[in-house]
């Protein structure tokens, strides 16, 4: 099969599952807060990606050079979008964070413009014009406040350093296994996510986490949305160029609100599916592109 093709179902399978991650978090989060329950998805994840190295019998090891590069993609990726996008959700809507964190594919066109060369070509544009169309129609109209302004900088953060972070990834040598890459990543952003995190450990209820629905979520998220997900867009980006790679994050919104529809009885009528015909056109322009 087509590298750009097994790229494709790579980048969907992983936005998917970050799309449907949200109804697992609908219940977790209503026990762990989510700087909490982000640094304990990461120690699961953690310990599974090692687990993983040493049965596959990979190497640890890393070139100096590149200590650097990776320690990037951990903390601007895994560290620091993760963090601005869960303050973000705070301060405002789940609306304003899905038309702000939509944007995340247009920055990754402008980063790999500037950072790998790779040329902006009509269709490209036209993908992401699509795509974001489409997530406009989905959500509908979002009332921008004054008091979400905090919020709405955050998510605008948090887009960015998710689509810089994408790009960076394509500088990563190909001699490193993607799995021996997202592990390290995760390792950085829990170092600095521990040092907060420690200090709070104490307030949580931890007769409410004993419950089958807490842990398992827990587990979940780990080893499913991070450990799995991670590498999976890691290795999908590997396969295709970043900036027709980043139209796949749309995935992400359509999964998590037909799984809302599904399973939490939230609404879904005619402007839902206009919006994934949009997004699912986006998607097939882009791969039927010739890189």
């Amino acid at each position: 099969m087509n590298k750009k093709y097994i790229g494709a179902l790579f980048l969907a399978i992983a936005a998917s599952i970050w799309g449907g991650m949200y109804v697992v978090v609908k219940v977790t989060v209503a026990v762990v807060p989510p700087l909490e329950l982000v640094w304990m998805r990461y120690i699961v994840a953690g310990i599974v990606l090692v687990l993983t190295i040493w049965r596959l019998g990979y190497s640890f090891r890393i070139d100096k050079k590149d200590i650097p590069l990776i320690a990037a993609i951990g903390l601007i990726g895994n560290f620091l979008s993760i963090v601005t996008q869960e303050i973000g959700t705070m301060y405002t809507s789940a609306q304003m964070g899905a038309v702000i964190t939509s944007a995340t594919p247009a920055f990754m066109v402008f980063f790999a413009f500037f950072l790998l060369k790779e040329a902006i070509t009509f269709r490209k544009c036209v993908s992401i014009l699509l795509a974001t169309v489409g997530i406009f129609i989905m959500i509908g109209r979002v009332a921008i406040q004054t008091d979400e302004f905090v919020g709405g900088i955050s998510l605008v953060i948090a887009a960015l350093t998710w689509a810089l972070m994408s790009v960076l990834l394509k500088r990563v040598p190909r001699k490193y296994p993607q799995v021996v890459t997202t592990t390290y990543a995760i390792i950085i952003a829990l170092i600095g996510l521990t040092p907060p995190v420690l200090f709070r450990l104490s307030e949580l209820d931890f007769e409410k986490m004993a419950r089958p629905e807490i842990w398992g979520g827990i587990l979940y998220l780990g080893v499913i949305s991070t450990a799995l997900a991670f590498f999976l867009w890691n290795r999908g980006l590997q396969l295709m160029q970043a900036s027709s790679g980043g139209l796949f994050f749309f995935f992400q919104p359509v999964v998590g609100a037909a799984l809302g529809w599904l399973l939490l009885g939230e609404e879904m009528g005619l402007r839902f599916f206009i919006g994934i015909l949009c997004i699912f056109a986006g998607v097939f322009i882009v791969l039927r592109a010739k890189e």
